[in-house]
């Protein structure tokens, strides 16, 4: 089973990343752009058909090392 994890700074937490890439991309004539918010996309493979047990499983991984949950937000989309 496969799964996709996103992880993104939540909304009420500054990201001086996402300003430093819209800064730069306006300073390259983009000035349409708004704001800009930095996060993470991971694939896992899990070894098993277990839907209800991929999920707990990726629970646990993202409470405990994917994602920081004082200052992030994820979710996981699973595939098979």
């Amino acid at each position: 089973m496969k799964a996709t994890v996103y992880v993104t700074i939540k909304e009420n937490v500054l990201d001086p990343q996402g300003t430093a890439v819209q800064g730069a991309l306006h300073s390259m004539g983009f000035s349409e752009v708004g704001k800009v918010r930095i996060g993470k996309y991971l694939e896992v493979e899990l070894d098993t058909n277990d839907r209800a047990e991929a999920e707990a499983r990726l629970k646990v991984m993202c409470e405990k090392l994917l994602a920081n949950t004082v200052v992030e937000d994820y979710r996981f989309e699973l595939e098979g």
